[in-house]
């Protein structure tokens, strides 16, 4: 069967090549798209001819939004927490001395999501034809990321694959756990923002109407903040809030297309750290989640570069993932990271004293170990903090919504009392 090799742009806008198999480029394109990856090329490789097959930007976005099939693109991709889950399971299996294929079978035959059934079938009949576990999952990135699929690779190149899968499911539970932290952190203000907008809006809309209907009636002259409120109430429900709600949405969805290009993402990633109390949170999270991940796959045995790579991938902030790949070509030349991270100045202090402390003392996993354990606490700390701090400020925020249009209907009171006096 054919061999074909494409090229494709993952989420931090890197460029990387995957290898596959089928008996046409159709075939392959096809494949591609169930794992959930759009081609920039593809190319046909055998022994006696290399032909490329061009992918334009068009087409790939055509291929990936309406020839997809209708049923795979409303499926879950799995979670962290799911693939988290399904490591403990696999580790438990294969260290009780269950077969690999009679392990990912039954794994299979208990997994509810239809995408990820799909693939550990596949992955099972691979394995049965001779594959390697890593090789298998390889193929489908949008389910087995790089770290995970390095920590297999490792673990079956050292014969401790279960003793590898139940490290790999501590890391995924303690990744999953910091991004819920910051999940939880920045949707909390983000909700009850929208929510009194939301009431502000309801009681503009439909409350001040009735009222201002009365005051005519009774011929009480407004005053000017009641006045203001009235003819904003006017104006929303006038054509108006179509325009207003359509530049709304205009406006997300260019922020949404800047942020998916790799320059806007740096820009908007750039100034998410600087922002008072979130960008140190965000940073502070990167240090565990560095940490954590690089320590995890050193231990595994997986090669430094290697290492930095996969951890410049998974850093989830591009200005970070910079610096980790700038730091990844100093390595190569000789630098030690400490010294090239700290130049780099994305880390805190501290976790870089310790970090070159590990390289001193030749014990580097252990060191990283505890400073991912310290920053996780201080994630924990640093959430806590930071929900006390903004419930009384988002509270004084909706009260004063809401007094601005108690006040505003209650003013013209006083002008009829006046009147009937």
């Amino acid at each position: 069967m054919p061999s074909f090799t494409a090229t494709y742009t993952n989420v931090l806008g890197l460029t990387r090549k995957i290898k596959l198999s089928a008996s046409d480029s159709a075939g392959a394109k096809r494949n591609l798209r169930r794992r959930g990856i759009s081609p920039n090329t593809l190319t046909l490789t055998d022994a006696t001819k290399t032909e490329a097959v061009k992918v334009s930007s068009t087409d790939s976005k055509k291929s990936s939004l309406f020839t997809m099939d209708l049923g795979a693109a409303f499926e879950k991709v799995p979670g962290v927490k799911d693939k988290a889950i399904f490591a403990t399971k696999l580790g438990a299996m294969v260290d009780a001395g269950v077969p690999i294929v009679r392990s990912l079978d039954l794994m299979a035959n208990q997994q509810k999501l239809p995408m990820f059934k799909r693939a550990l079938s596949e992955i099972s009949s691979d394995v049965n034809q001779g594959a390697s576990l890593g090789s298998s999952m390889r193929k489908f990135p949008k389910i087995f990321d790089r770290l995970f699929v390095a920590m297999v690779e490792a673990g079956e190149a050292g014969g401790v694959l279960d003793e590898t899968l139940r490290r790999l499911s501590i890391l995924l539970e303690n990744i999953a756990k910091l991004q819920n932290q910051i999940k939880g952190a920045l949707s909390y203000p983000i909700a009850v923002f929208v929510i009194a907008i939301g009431v502000f809006l309801g009681m503009t809309i439909f409350v001040i109407p009735q009222f201002a209907d009365i005051f005519k009636q009774l011929g009480a002259e407004l005053p000017a903040f009641t006045q203001a409120l009235v003819d904003l109430s006017t104006l929303l429900r006038s054509t108006f809030s179509f325009f207003l709600v359509g530049g709304i949405v205009l406006a997300a969805w260019l922020f949404l297309r800047f942020y998916a290009t790799p320059v806007g993402r740096r820009k908007v990633d750039a100034i998410t750290l600087k922002i008072p109390l979130f960008g140190d949170l965000i940073q502070k999270s990167s240090t565990a989640q560095f940490c954590r991940v690089y320590s995890s796959l050193s231990r595994a045995g997986v090669p430094i570069l290697l290492c930095l790579e996969i951890v410049q991938e998974t850093s989830g902030n591009s200005i970070i993932a910079d610096a980790i790949g700038a730091s990844r070509k100093d390595v190569q030349e000789g630098i030690n990271l400490s010294t090239s991270l700290n130049r780099k100045n994305v880390f805190p202090d501290m976790a870089m004293s310790m970090l070159a402390i590990g390289e001193e003392t030749g014990e580097m996993d252990k060191m990283l170990t505890k400073v991912a354990d310290f920053y996780e606490d201080e994630v924990t700390a640093t959430t806590k903090a930071l929900t006390a701090l903004i419930e009384p400020f988002m509270i004084v925020i909706v009260g004063g919504m809401v007094a601005s249009i108690l006040v505003a209907m209650y003013l013209p009171m006083f002008a009829v009392f006046d009147k009937i006096r």
